[in-house]
């Protein structure tokens, strides 16, 4: 590392531990947020609350709502979906401002954003130099908004009849989540290179709850009425394995960090390697019920050897948020902003 970027870097450290003891939240000097944790806040529906949470790599350090602090005290927006980076920025995606907000991903600054062809925004992906939306419109519109990496103009849209939801990047292919609140079986492979439907996979049980991208790998899990499935699917839209998690109903959240498999069910969150030929027999750890059932694991994210956990508490207050060792030991408590989401790190 260069001397004048570690210079940035302990300055920056000194600046985060003054503002984090602090009320005010107009920061003047530029901040630095790489080498921690990002905390998506998506706030309450139908209100501009929606925020961003800057957590140190050591746990030790926290910021709130670093993106109206480092942008002139603007409102981010209604509802923070989802974040996805492409090198150095960070796009905050809008599901009910229909609007991406680009910032550079190290001081937070706004750099651009994205409003045409957006209709419910949910999640974002980048390939061959493009960027795929998925828009699902409750009761309406359902597609992928396509945009140039290197202007964000709107290149197409692709249309859909089933639901739309996650999208990853795989092989430099696309695939989109054709299931939203445990409703759909299936996922669509898209080829980058003329922006078509290649195929439509489908799963032969359950319903999926969470897609994700691994090792260049498609994973996802879904749900059954006593069991639940694991499916790995390869970056040309073959099924080539399945985990049964025989005896886990509901099984909802999925990540994999070090060949390593995360979920939950309930208030229960799993471990598995990803060479297992059967469901772990006990779960983790067990997480604390909530003051209402959406509360409960709202965000889940496992990133940097430490398992997130958020508790919405109920929509109302600052979520609460637990972070685990890999092992299931308890390391940190804090709060965030309304409705966590996800944990990033940046």
């Amino acid at each position: 590392m260069k001397i004048n970027r570690l210079l940035t870097l302990v300055f920056a450290s000194a600046l985060l531990f003054n503002v984090s003891c602090s009320d005010d939240d107009n920061v003047t000097e530029e901040m630095y947020y790489g080498n921690g944790f990002l905390v998506a806040n998506e706030g309450n529906f139908g209100k501009p609350n929606a925020e961003v949470t800057y957590v140190s790599s050591d746990l030790s350090i926290k910021q709130d709502n670093i993106f109206s602090s480092n942008n002139g005290g603007s409102n981010l927006g209604d509802v923070l979906q989802s974040i996805t980076y492409s090198g150095e920025n960070a796009y905050l995606l809008l599901n009910n401002s229909n609007k991406i907000q680009v910032v550079n991903r190290y001081n937070f600054k706004r750099t651009g954003e994205i409003t045409s062809q957006l209709n419910s925004p949910r999640y974002m992906a980048f390939a061959n130099n493009n960027i795929y939306v998925t828009n699902d419109k409750y009761g309406g519109d359902k597609f992928v908004s396509i945009y140039k990496s290197s202007d964000l103009s709107f290149v197409k849209k692709i249309t859909f009849t089933d639901n739309v939801e996650r999208v990853v990047e795989a092989g430099n292919n696309i695939f989109v989540q054709n299931a939203s609140y445990g409703f759909g079986n299936k996922i669509t492979y898209i080829t980058t290179s003329n922006n078509e439907i290649q195929s439509t996979i489908t799963l032969p049980s359950g319903n999926i709850n969470k897609m994700i991208e691994s090792n260049d790998m498609i994973y996802a899990i879904a749900a059954g009425t006593s069991d639940s499935y694991i499916y790995q699917i390869s970056n040309t839209g073959s099924i080539t394995k399945t985990y049964t998690l025989t005896g886990i109903a509901n099984a909802t959240n999925l990540e994999i960090e070090k060949n390593k498999i995360y979920f939950t069910s309930g208030l229960n969150v799993y471990a598995m390697d990803v060479t297992a030929t059967t469901a772990p027999s006990a779960p983790l750890f067990t997480v604390a019920n909530s003051i209402d059932p959406y509360s409960n694991l709202y965000g889940f994210s496992v990133v940097n050897d430490k398992i997130f956990t958020s508790d919405a508490n109920g929509f109302t207050q600052d979520s609460k948020i637990s972070v685990y060792s890999t092992s299931g030991s308890l390391i940190k408590s804090f709060t965030a902003g309304k409705g966590t989401n996800a944990f990033y790190w940046n």
